[in-house]
């Protein structure tokens, strides 16, 4: 079809992809449980026009050039890690504040979160996607096992499985976002819950910044 083959191969590993844990999904989780439905879409959104981005890059030949070029790939990866690194930190300091005012009632605590709507999860959602060149690798290395070689337009081919990706996506954020939803509920009511799940996000977005620093192209 289009140049694609063994398309239920592609699509069983598609999903065990798609379900791994990263650093777009999390995000995108710990909107929706802050901020609803509407907002975890948005940062949702940020994350498919990131991974679009990267699969046309990779189409483009880009990943071939960060392969090449060791010093292009070190720039996005340490600025990709120390954006993650800044994403943890502000979480690690909210997740301080909620344990301080644990106490005080729901009232108080969110109008003291009311400046927080200046967070931009679209932008914020997109930048964690775009620098990730290891991104942009795997996509070239999974994508082309499933491109026949002989077919004469294959950045259709490319297109085709993008699509699959992002349908993927697609029903996954879903999942997490209503999931996240019910969290919020929960997060409201008990102040140390709240804080203890914000403190493992950070804890978790400063792993995937260890992680991005230490891949190699």
């Amino acid at each position: 079809m289009l140049g694609v083959i063994d398309l239920p191969t592609y699509l069983a590993g598609l999903v065990l992809i798609v379900l791994l844990p990263g650093p777009n999904s999390l995000y995108v989780l710990s909107v929706a449980a802050r901020k609803g439905i509407r907002t975890g879409y948005t940062a949702a959104a940020g994350v498919w026009c990131g991974d679009t981005v990267l699969m046309t890059l990779s189409a483009a030949g880009v990943a071939s050039l960060l392969q090449a070029n060791a010093v292009l790939f070190g720039i996005v990866k340490y600025a990709g890690a120390g954006y993650l690194t800044w994403l943890a930190v502000g979480m690690l300091r909210a997740a301080w504040g909620m344990w301080r005012t644990r106490h005080e009632r729901a009232e108080v605590s969110e109008a003291a979160a009311a400046p927080a709507a200046e967070e931009r999860p679209y932008r914020r959602a997109l930048v964690i996607s775009l620098f990730n060149p290891k991104a942009i690798l795997f996509f070239v290395a999974f994508f082309v096992q499933f491109v026949d070689p002989g077919y004469a337009y294959p950045a259709l081919s490319f297109v085709v499985l993008g699509a699959f990706a992002q349908l993927a996506s697609f029903l996954y954020l879903t999942a997490l976002i209503f999931s996240g939803t019910k969290l919020a509920a929960a997060f409201r009511r008990r102040k140390r819950l709240s804080a203890g799940a914000t403190t493992a996000a950070g804890a978790l977005f400063l792993g995937f910044a260890v992680k991005l620093t230490l891949a190699s192209a």
